[in-house]
């Protein structure tokens, strides 16, 4: 029944807390609430919402929640309706003891504006206990001849309530011996006495049983109560003394067990039994005790477990002597516990802003951290430190929090993270330091775009590569992170040789590997100019260019072209005149061929491959003069036949093939080959009209020369040593023709030049005007014909050449030769010329 009214009484009294309302107040920062104990979970405590000017559906966007340093969360927030409730039942006394406020501090964090709010809760006290003794009997002994008036200390009731709700009075059953005097401690803690009214007389009664009762002044009142037996002795007149009434020590805290903190002393006058004292701890059943090791009979306190200041930095203890009859004695020790640095700072993370953009304004919040130290004074006392080459920088906030902000510009292309250590050091002797690491990672913004290794590059391509073939691969690389960094390859817009450029170079977006879309032709283009793109995927995208030059390499995929002697159309083969009496190392012809190709494929060489006299003529390597070996004719045969090669040095070499005869002089030999001549071939003259024609031009000629001859010799003496003078030849004349006959000589001289089209099959021949110097005739001496090139003749065809007179040409004669010798595809001009030679 007690206990239900006392719990009825306590749930009146948590009403009665509720209907006079809550408290709160704000200063600079700290609201204040008030709440009753022994509330149910979730009561009411106050509008956090209204209080911090919020609404209270943004109470969860603005990421407003408690942060408490490693104490259970004794209140809650309830996102609905914005109020401060309790998280559990509050008991007051196991939360603050004895304490005259119960104060409850925490912080309120608004996360999103990164601020704090100090929040103070009092719980205020109800009578929810009863006073209660520490035991349900208490024995007390008294001599028989104790005088009236001698009081007997009695243990205190304890009431964990505060103010009027706390220990108040104390009453005794009644009877006729015995009254009860309340003293009070320093502390103000009361204590009840028993007070010997009238002697005792064992023989008429030797226990006296009493009843002790503790009231508190709680409304309603409640009550604890404890059974006194007093035993009367026979006489002991003298009490123990203790030599102080308190005895005060200050300990460290980090004694080791079983170090002797203080001896207490009490004496007693009596003799024997009587004055042997005993000592032990009144109130043997407090948890505090156990700390501590009494001697009974020497009276040192030693220390039985480690002490802890942050835990109870003061004992009270109290200490009572007995001796042999019965008196008691009692003093109280005093040990203050004394702080030393044991403790290293704490630092807990309270929030932390991962990844962080690297184009973060100077001053961004990373984060929120909270530092304590369970030490005291000055060894309580913390700073808190971060390496000088961090870009950052801690910032003192209330309560012992601190705020990380960024100090200077991040880049993360230089630093991606930071492995950042918060260093807590006390103001202890020797201090004491805690090291928090954690990371903070740097987001990417795309800033940097994609670079080449190379402000240009070039490459070599041999020309008729195949299609698709690779031919260069380009690298850029970009420092930027995830999608900033993918780098993707283009080709700038452009055109070559009126066709887009991607037409003749792709490239693969992903790896830069350049392929040809086509085979390149060295004849047709040398070198290729673009231009590589390479752009990342950042938004917006960054891009950079690099110029790359492609040149074509030249193969030998293109055969020599023979341009002079050129084949008849009808399919026969070419002829050349040389006389009859011609010596070892005349000029016969000489082959003219271009190469389309460049570099060393372009140098040719010729040679023999099959000849009629294999041992008659040979032909220079490089020049492709075709000269005798040694006599030429025979009585039998007035023509041979040869065949000749030009080809290239490169390797593989390619070749053209060339057929040819040479002829006698003779007009016999002419004229026999004349009619032998197929009279169903495919193009046929009418031999009559230009014999008509030679025999009208030698009479026209054959006067004038008859009386002309003697003077023309001695001219061309004076000719002979005027070229002689001027270096023994004529400049620039690559090739001669020379007939020989009968001690003289008929030099015909010619120069050409050659220009090959690099952009067809065309080759252009240049053949100049001859310098008539002596009347319209050209004198030019043996001597100039027979000078050579040192490549034109092979070594083993150097022959003596005699000094002969040049015979005198009529102008109009060359000329009728040059309008017949313009076609040489045709064997019966080549013929008459050598027919008007030889009447000549």
């Amino acid at each position: 029944m007690a206990a239900k009214r006392n719990r009825s009484h306590r749930t009146a009294l948590v009403l009665l807390c509720l209907f006079l309302g809550r408290s709160w107040e704000a200063e600079a920062g700290q609201i204040r609430y008030s709440v009753p104990e022994e509330l149910e979970k979730g009561s009411f405590v106050g509008n956090i919402s209204k209080d911090l000017g919020l609404e209270p559906r943004k109470l969860a966007e603005r990421g407003v929640r408690i942060v408490s340093r490693g104490r259970t969360q004794l209140f809650a927030l309830n996102p609905r309706s914005g109020s401060l409730v309790t998280a559990d039942r509050i008991d007051r006394e196991e939360l603050c003891a004895q304490s005259a406020r119960c104060l409850v501090n925490f912080n309120i964090l608004v996360e999103d504006r990164v601020k704090l709010f100090g929040i103070e809760i009092e719980v205020t006290d109800i009578n929810d206990n009863a006073p209660k003794f520490p035991t349900e009997n208490v024995d007390v002994k008294i001599n028989e001849n104790v005088a009236p008036g001698m009081r007997f200390p009695l243990l205190e009731a304890v009431d964990p309530d505060v103010g009027v709700n706390s220990l108040q009075s104390y009453q005794l059953s009644s009877n006729k011996h015995f009254s009860l005097a309340v003293q009070s401690h320093a502390n103000g803690v009361k204590y009840p006495e028993l007070v010997l009214e009238h002697a005792l007389d064992r023989e008429e009664e030797a226990v006296h049983h009493l009843v002790l009762t503790a009231l508190d002044g709680g409304d309603p009142l409640l009550s604890g109560t404890v059974l006194i037996s007093v035993t009367v002795f026979d006489t002991n007149d003298n009490a123990p003394v203790f030599t102080l009434p308190e005895y005060r020590v200050s300990v460290l805290e980090n004694l080791p067990v079983g170090t002797q903190l203080l001896t207490v002393t009490a004496t007693d006058r009596d003799e024997g039994a009587n004055g042997e004292v005993t000592y032990s701890f009144r109130k043997s059943s407090d948890t505090q005790l156990l700390k501590f090791q009494l001697n009974k009979n020497t009276g040192e306190i030693k220390l039985s477990e480690n002490l802890d200041y942050e835990e109870t930095d003061f004992y009270e203890l109290e200490i009572q002597a007995e001796d042999g009859g019965a008196y008691l004695a009692m003093a109280k020790v005093l040990i203050t516990v004394e702080d030393v640095n044991d403790n290293s700072p704490e630092v807990t993370i309270t929030s932390l802003f991962s990844p962080l953009m690297e184009d973060s304004p100077m001053g961004t919040v990373i984060a929120l951290l909270n530092v304590h130290d369970p030490d005291s004074g000055q060894n309580g006392q913390v700073t808190c430190s971060i390496s000088e080459n961090l870009p950052f920088k801690l910032e003192k906030s209330i309560d012992g929090y601190y705020r990380l902000l960024t100090h200077r510009t991040l880049d993360r292309e230089q630093v991606s993270s930071y492995n950042i250590t918060v260093t807590a050091t006390d103001g202890g002797n020797p201090p004491l330091l805690t090291e928090t690491h954690f990371t903070l990672q740097v987001a990417d913004i795309n800033d940097n775009p994609p670079t080449f290794s190379h402000s240009s590059y070039f490459t070599y391509i041999l020309e008729n590569n195949p299609r698709g073939a690779s031919i260069f691969s380009v690298t850029a690389l970009d420092p930027d992170s995830k999608e900033n960094a993918q780098v993707i390859y283009s080709l700038a817009e452009d055109t070559f040789q009126g066709a887009p450029l991607s037409s003749y170079i792709s490239i693969n977006s992903d790896t830069g590997v350049l392929y040809a879309l086509r085979s390149f032709d060295y004849e047709q283009f040398r070198n290729l100019q673009i231009q590589v793109i390479a752009t990342d995927s950042g938004d917006p995208p960054l891009s950079s260019n690099v110029s790359l030059s492609i040149f074509v390499l030249d193969q030998n995929d293109n055969a020599p072209e023979i341009l002079y002697p050129t084949l008849p159309t009808d399919g026969s083969t070419g002829v050349e005149l040389a006389p009859r009496s011609a010596e070892p190392g005349y000029l016969v012809t000489k082959v003219v061929a271009v190469d389309r190709d460049s570099g060393q494929n372009a140098w040719l060489s010729y040679r023999l491959l099959k000849a009629s006299e294999p041992g008659l003529f040979a032909v220079g390597l490089h020049t492709g003069e075709v000269r005798t070996r040694g006599p030429c004719w025979t009585e039998t045969r007035s023509s041979r036949a040869w065949w000749w090669r030009c080809r290239t040095t490169a390797s593989p070499s390619l070749g053209h093939r060339h057929a040819h005869r040479g002829r006698a002089d003779s007009i016999p030999d002419v004229l026999a080959d004349l009619g032998n001549q197929d009279p169903r071939g495919p193009r046929r003259f009418d031999l009559t009209l230009y014999l008509v024609v030679a025999v009208a031009a030698v009479s026209c000629v054959s006067s004038p020369l008859s009386s002309w001859l003697a003077g023309a010799q001695a001219e061309a003496l004076d000719a002979s040593r005027l070229l002689q003078a001027s270096g023994g030849g004529l400049v620039g004349v690559p090739a001669s023709h020379v007939w020989r006959g009968r001690g003289r000589a008929f030099c015909q001289t010619y120069s050409h030049e050659v220009s090959p089209d690099a952009d067809s099959r065309r080759v252009t021949l240049i053949f100049p005007q001859p310098n008539y110097r002596h009347r319209a005739d050209t004198l030019i001496s043996q001597e100039s014909c027979e000078k050579k090139d040192p490549l034109s003749l092979l070594d083993d065809s150097k022959f003596p050449v005699e000094d002969t007179l040049l015979v005198p040409v009529s102008s109009s004669f060359t000329l009728l030769l040059r309008i017949m010798i313009e076609d040489l595809h045709t064997e019966v001009s080549v013929n008459l010329c050598t027919l008007l030679l030889a009447t000549c």
